[in-house]
């Protein structure tokens, strides 16, 4: 399929995507390269700002849904489909978390006819995700951001009010991550960091977790994985120091401060897995100013989500791999007032109440850690 790559109605650059697995089998010419998509260039050298294939494919592939997502399987042989990569075709590629999409030649397509942002989309493969089979497969609609969407936990975007929100679900015998959101979000708002509120809803008796979307038609997230990969990572440099090289380079604000801010976050709720696409960086898409970083989001991988032994060590990113290390690393602790967590313990009590699946052993003994480890941060 021949195809121009999008940015909201920039075009950016002429592609050819594969009619069998929707993979990038080439690229064409480069319409506005300030567009391309951050790290898919030369950096450095004589032969800076030219696209780099595998680079630009994996940006492309990135953007599918991951083939460790619970329940994948099964969707794609309900659908006849061979691949997650395929179905970012099905859809132009569109997003709710940023503003790229493809739009084959000769289609007449316009951003505001197909973008997901102001126009319904098919509650099908949502409902194939969470492991309901349509009545009629024929009548099935592959047009949804759900297509899109990545992680490895059961997740689909629904609409409510006019607003656009996306329902995660938890894993193992605790599903306990809805109520991990929850917690991360009333400590974030007791310190005042900038986060995104999460509540918690059941369908079916399956606890989610439920968040609005952040992002406008005017803005877009930039996950700092893209981020890191804009400057050439000196060796001497740390993966945080690398980081925030690139962040200085780009012109992106008062990062250290958010960044200090995370880092306290995910010691207290012992996050496991702040990876580089669990944070990231946003921007306006018609000036490409950078506004910061995005307010905090997805941090129910914490609180021994997934082992009986509560208050054990555990891993932390991206990074130091130790908790105690990864706390060393921020500079200012001046905004950090302890006695705004006071009543954290029921607090934490009562967001766990509905959760038939967490004991009262279990709930005490997460409480009380959280407690422990912030009184530790000072």
């Amino acid at each position: 399929m021949e195809c121009t790559l999008m940015h909201k109605n920039h075009p950016v650059v002429e592609l050819t995507i594969s009619e069998y697995n929707g993979s990038i089998e080439k690229h064409g010419e480069v319409h506005d390269p300030r567009r391309l998509p951050l790290g898919t260039t030369v950096v450095s050298g004589s032969k800076k700002g030219q696209i780099l294939p595998f680079d630009l494919h994996e940006w492309w592939t990135g953007r599918c849904i991951p083939a460790s997502r619970d329940g994948i399987r099964d969707a794609l042989e309900t659908l006849g489909i061979c691949s997650t990569v395929l179905l970012l075709s099905k859809c132009y590629g569109l997003s709710l978390s940023d503003q790229y999409w493809i739009c084959p030649k000769g289609s007449g397509l316009r951003w505001e006819t197909v973008n997901f942002f102001h126009n319904d989309f098919s509650k099908d493969i949502g409902e194939i995700l969470f492991g309901h089979q349509p009545a009629n497969i024929a009548h099935v609609s592959l047009m949804s951001p759900d297509n899109t969407s990545d992680g490895w936990l059961r997740k689909k975007w629904i609409i409510a009010d006019g607003k656009r929100y996306l329902m995660k679900g938890g894993s193992g015998v605790f599903e306990q991550e809805p109520y991990n959101e929850a917690i991360a979000s009333a400590i974030m708002k007791r310190l005042s960091i900038s986060h995104i509120p999460y509540t918690i809803t059941v369908e079916n008796n399956v606890p989610y977790s439920l968040c609005e979307n952040f992002i406008t038609p005017d803005t877009e997230l930039v996950p700092a994985w893209r981020v890191i990969k804009t400057v050439k990572k000196d060796n001497r440099d740390s993966n945080l120091t690398h980081l925030l090289r690139c962040t200085e380079t780009l012109g992106i604000p008062e990062v250290r401060a958010a960044i200090d801010k995370m880092l306290t976050l995910d010691f207290i709720i012992a996050n496991e897995d702040r990876h580089y696409n669990n944070f990231g960086f946003v921007r306006n898409v018609e000036t490409l100013e950078w506004l910061g970083q995005a307010p905090i989001f997805d941090s129910g991988t914490s609180l021994w989500y997934s082992t009986p032994h509560v208050g054990s060590s555990v891993e932390s990113k991206p990074f130091r791999s130790k908790h105690a290390e990864q706390i060393k690393l921020v500079r200012d602790l001046t905004w950090f007032d302890p006695y705004k967590l006071e009543g954290l313990f029921d607090e934490i009590m009562d967001i766990f109440t509905p959760s038939d699946r967490l004991d009262e052993k279990r709930r005490m003994a997460i409480a009380s850690a959280v407690v422990t480890r912030y009184g530790q941060v000072l």
